[in-house]
């Protein structure tokens, strides 16, 4: 039964990543942070999974099958109320001799009806030398959820934590695991493709990978991190060590990363649809159409939220050093601020919030980065139509101040931004409005990577005051 040609889910889910996602350990005898990644991401999921299930939509029948879950090569759940309303899968080695004699049985009976489903735990054997064996893995459907769990090591030890909502990589790991049954328990397969049929694997609501990176994040840091037994030489700290955060706050960092890039992998895909379906605007009533638009304008809010805060981790986990390597050259403020008007404005009139821009006639160029600048810029100006109640307003004032450009961004209220709570060390949670965004002090850092500077301050009986300062292109100003 060769099983060498079979991709493992971890290969799998690998090869359909857009990049390299941070999760690399050089080997270690101690728990490595991927296996504290995936034990949040398991604790994140049994409580995922008892929210679905308890809620008056998803509730089903005594006796009805709500979902799958395929795990090996131990149990991933433990709640009782969730065996209860799933099928549930392990994957684990057995002898050959005893494969060999399954395939001899008679296939079980199968169920004539969904209200026939009797929740059952069944084991499916691997080959032993099978890789697949070495990983563990999670894979989930159900009528609202798809996800794939993944930790695995390489040859050289280094683990890694990888996962997905993407419908394909959950099909091709499903197909994966469904060869390797044919190959030692053919008489099994039948049964579970009725049952996987019920679930075809989709795009998940954003509210449901929102709440599952919100779980993950909670429980990572009650991970306990192991203390080494192994004495590391002590180093003096260095100028740039003493910038870099801790061990956990690093960890944390990266596991942002992989979590903004599953984000953004769904929402691309809807928007993408989206806009094909509004290509066809003559055949679509406006309705339809303006709702299409609402549609297109959401994702490429939370895309470009998301690649924010991914590049906030991805240079708050370099060195000092590696930060100043980004290339800071001269641009049009003014038309960076154009550009983006009508998406500031489109954001303000849908949370009903007056925007007035400043903007004068003529201005100076400046000395940034253009593409991290407008994400910045649009960051910012995201942060304050969503903190702010209905009615309020902005005012955004640009000015010189000497060898710099003054940028202001005024608000008239600062209820809701004052219950603002942390929620790690890169983001800012509002219980008011269930979004995410970056906290000030990595936006700080965001400005001091483009060369400029951020200031805040609260105005008494006003409103909030974020004042930022850019460089002026100096060869200009001697010109």
């Amino acid at each position: 039964m060769p099983t060498a040609g079979i991709p493992t889910l971890n290969q799998i889910v690998a090869h359909y990543e857009n990049r390299d996602l941070p999760g690399l350990l050089p080997p270690t005898v101690e728990p490595t942070r991927a296996e504290r990644e995936w034990s949040a991401a398991i604790a994140a999921l049994g409580q995922l999974l008892q929210y679905l299930f308890s809620t008056p939509s998803t509730a089903s029948p005594a006796g009805q099958c709500l979902g799958i879950v395929l795990a090996g090569p131990s149990p991933v759940l433990e709640q009782p109320q969730l065996l209860e309303q799933l099928h549930v899968g392990l994957f684990r080695p057995q002898p050959l001799e005893a494969i060999a004699i399954q395939q001899f049985q008679l296939p079980a009976a199968h169920a004539q009806s969904s209200s026939d489903f009797t929740p059952t735990s069944q084991d499916y054997p691997l080959v032993p030398h099978d890789l697949l064996v070495q990983e563990q893995f999670c894979l989930v459907l159900t009528p609202k959820l798809s996800l794939v769990l993944v930790l695995a090591t390489d040859e050289q030890g280094q683990a890694a934590f990888r996962f997905s909502f993407s419908p394909e990589v959950i099909e091709h790991c499903w197909q994966g695991l469904r060869i390797r049954l044919h190959l030692t328990s053919p008489q099994l397969v039948p049964r579970l493709e009725q049952l996987v049929a019920q679930f075809p694997p989709a795009i998940p609501d954003e509210r449901l990978t929102t709440a599952f990176t919100r779980q993950l994040l909670e429980h990572f840091p009650s991970i306990a991190t192991p203390i080494p037994t192994i004495a590391a030489p002590i180093r003096k700290p260095s100028k740039s060590a003493v910038s870099c955060p801790a061990e956990a706050d690093h960890a944390e960092m990266e596991l942002l990363q992989a979590l903004t890039h599953e984000i953004r992998t769904p929402l691309t895909t809807i928007r993408m649809w989206t806009r094909l379906l509004l290509k066809k605007r003559k055949t679509l009533s406006e309705d339809v159409a303006k709702r299409l638009e609402s549609i297109d304008q959401e994702c490429t809010d939370q895309i470009n939220r998301m690649e924010l805060i991914f590049r906030a981790a991805e240079l708050e986990t370099q060195a000092a050093e590696k930060c100043d390597r980004i290339q800071l050259i001269p641009l049009a403020l003014q038309q960076v601020i154009q550009q983006h008007i009508p998406q500031w404005q489109k954001q303000a009139q849908r949370r009903r919030i007056t925007l007035d821009i400043g903007l004068p006639s003529q201005l100076p160029a400046i000395v940034s980065h253009p593409a991290l600048l407008a994400q910045v810029l649009s960051g910012l100006m995201e942060r304050l139509t969503r903190s702010l109640p209905s009615g309020s307003a902005v005012q955004v004032n640009v000015t010189t101040a000497g060898n710099q450009l003054k940028l202001q961004f005024l608000s008239q209220d600062v209820v809701l931004s004052k219950s603002l709570k942390s929620l790690g060390q890169l983001l800012m949670f509002q219980p008011e409005t269930g979004s995410l965004s970056l906290n000030l002090e990595v936006t700080k850092n965001l400005f001091q990577t483009l060369g400029g500077k951020l200031t805040v301050r609260q105005r008494s009986l006003q409103g909030e005051e974020l004042t930022i300062f850019l460089p002026l292109d100096s060869y200009q100003m001697s010109a």
